[in-house]
């Protein structure tokens, strides 16, 4: 398995440096007073700190191994029933266990064992469904309940309790949701404002390209939309400069599952921003 490969490379890397600690004072050094000194001021608390650095990591790959070998395997049912008996027999909702939970029935496809695991946790810890919005809303979005989505992706921002690094993408969605409801006009201020002031290049370009391709066609004042939409490109464009660097942006975030979810619109978004 790899992470045993580099665990076992991270040990040996530990052991030369403490070799390296331990034998390079002697060599340096000419007296017996000053290796004394060296060990005892330098040489030693070193020592301490690598040992206890590499007890740590060898506790947490006891602790994690199966957990690990699971995530490495890709083994999805497997995952589930270890992260199932965690949560709920043992009642360990934590914000990672829950994240890799919610993650691993996205994949499955049980969107229906997404929402119970949301109702779950908010009994439990609910601040830990605040940290997972992206997660519980995309279950949401995937199974149709586009209403639901809207609801529940508009509760949560006006909640305020959103972290930052989250805020633009759960808007998007928001956005998004309305737009798959059919709800063109409640969308388009949600787009149109993320096209013009959004950070992330990603969102930028998937809020112009909806703008133009769909919110613009049934949406009233289409010009407004069409505006919007062709600021967002600017941006984009002037930002990211070609198609093979709007990939690269996409791959770096493809591992985020919200955003794998919709790599067919973000391929799209790409052609249209770049043709």
């Amino acid at each position: 398995m790899k992470f045993k490969y580099l665990i076992i490379a991270f040990s040996i890397i530990i052991v030369i440096i403490i070799l390296v600690t331990v034998l390079l004072p002697l060599v340096l050094v000419s007296s017996a007073g000053e290796i004394t000194v060296s060990f005892r001021y330098i040489t030693l608390p070193l020592l301490i700190f690598m040992a206890l650095l590499l007890g740590g990591m060898g506790l947490f790959l006891f602790f994690n191994y199966r957990l690990l070998s699971l995530l490495e395997r890709e083994d999805w049912p497997a995952l589930t029933c270890y992260l199932e008996q965690k949560i709920y027999v043992k009642g360990r909702f934590s914000k990672r266990n829950v994240r890799l939970l919610a993650s691993s029935y996205l994949v499955m496809t049980d969107y229906l064992s997404v929402i119970k695991l949301e109702s779950k946790t908010i009994q439990f810890r609910p601040s830990t469904v605040d940290d997972n919005i992206l997660l519980f809303g995309a279950a949401r979005v995937l199974s149709g309940s586009h209403s639901d989505a809207v609801a529940f992706f508009k509760t949560h921002l006006e909640k305020g309790k959103i972290k930052a690094k989250n805020e633009q993408w759960v808007r998007w969605y928001y956005g998004f949701s309305m737009l798959l409801a059919g709800s063109f006009n409640m969308a388009k201020p949600e787009f149109a404002s993320l096209a013009v002031s959004s950070s992330d290049a990603l969102i930028t370009g998937l809020s112009a390209y909806f703008l133009d391709n769909s919110i613009a066609k049934y949406c009233e004042n289409p010009a407004e939309s069409r505006s919007a939409a062709e600021s967002g490109r600017t941006r984009v464009v002037n930002a990211l400069k070609n198609l093979l660097n709007w990939k690269k942006e996409t791959d770096n975030m493809s591992s985020d599952i919200h955003v794998a979810i919709i790599k067919k619109y973000i391929n799209e978004a790409g052609e249209w921003l770049f043709k």
